[in-house]
């Protein structure tokens, strides 16, 4: 087959190259999936695309009238395409759901880590040779009331790794974990509860109609211990005004996001010589209790090596004329 593969980074480049194994025609641009774009896929059998691509309804068309039949995500999330109507159109979609649940679990702790020891402030006073302690105070996580909204995939492994912190794990997702309530001693309760008895708090949602903006202000409101918030699922489950308003009232004591809702065409990018007009951005980035890194979770070898692995697996099996073994429907 003859893929195009968007928003390709010069770090995944040799990987895809070498999982392929020259059986798949590979052309590789860094360029997102968008209306203007979409053109690239002429005489193309498949496309690639990753979470800052754009396959809405659309572009969707687009790609069909250009015989376009199968598009393989590099990503587990599946919010910037149109399932249905990639179906509806003929065109096959499939996903990398398994990639890299420990790497993103593990980022959301470095994130707690790094903001409540202030990792960052303390390197900064250091290399000014201040080694005052005064404003470098933290808590442990040890014996802390943690919430987990979101127990997939990425939620289990961070209910574990909180469980060998000695943490007390309130959980809360459409369906219970039984194993995790016997391994982890996680207790399932509403997010409401979470939101008033919670120290800190994860995020590990999909992004999807019911959560979009799922931390909006009324949520905010109902929060007890002025926790700090760790966002490693989608930007948008978190209302960028309502965070800040939290902060700036006091209602939160941090927020820690790898994700921002508007950070298609700014994430990935280097922007240091065309920076974004986006005040939105510009608050989160100068505000003293934000910690932002630029959807980083996922970027470790095995996470990356597992994605090039999952997305040939994908091309393979429609080439051979099975449906994909992560096939979306």
């Amino acid at each position: 087959m003859k893929v195009l593969i968007y928003s390709a980074k010069p770090f995944e480049i040799e990987l895809l190259q070498k999982e392929n194994n020259g059986k798949h025609q590979l052309s590789f641009t860094p360029e997102r999936l968008t209306s203007e774009t979409a053109l690239m896929a002429i005489n193309y059998d498949a496309v690639s695309i990753f979470s800052a691509d754009d396959a809405s309804s659309l572009i969707l068309e687009k790609l069909n009238d250009f015989d376009v039949k199968y598009i393989t995500l590099r990503s587990a999330g599946h919010d910037n395409i149109n399932v249905k109507i990639a179906n509806k159109l003929g065109i096959s979609v499939a996903n990398t759901p398994d990639y890299s649940p420990n790497a993103i679990a593990e980022h959301a702790i470095a994130l707690f880590l790094a903001f409540n020891r202030k990792l960052n402030l303390a390197q900064q006073q250091t290399r000014q040779y201040n080694f005052l302690l005064d404003n470098l105070i933290g808590f442990d996580l040890n014996k802390k009331t943690v919430g987990v909204l979101g127990t997939g995939k990425i939620g289990s492994v961070l209910v574990k790794i909180l469980h060998g912190f000695g943490s007390n794990v309130l959980a809360n997702d459409t369906s219970s974990n039984k194993t995790l309530i016997d391994l982890y001693d996680v207790e399932y309760v509403s997010k409401n509860a979470i939101a008033k008895e919670a120290e800190v708090l994860f995020v590990c949602l999909p992004l999807t109609t019911a959560t979009h903006h799922f931390f909006d202000k009324s949520y905010f409101d109902q929060m007890v211990n002025k926790p700090i918030i760790v966002n490693v699922a989608r930007g948008a489950v978190v209302d960028t005004d309502a965070v800040l308003n939290a902060l700036n009232t006091n209602v939160i004591s941090g927020y820690a996001t790898d994700v921002y809702e508007h950070e298609h065409g700014v994430f990935f990018y280097d922007r240091s010589n065309d920076k974004p007009e986006d005040e939105k951005l510009e608050k989160l980035l100068n505000h003293p209790s934000v910690l932002l890194t630029p959807h980083q979770a996922f970027a470790t070898n095995e996470a990356l090596q597992n994605i090039a692995s999952a997305t040939f697996e994908n091309l393979n099996d429609w080439e051979s004329g099975k449906h994909a073994f992560n096939e979306l429907s």
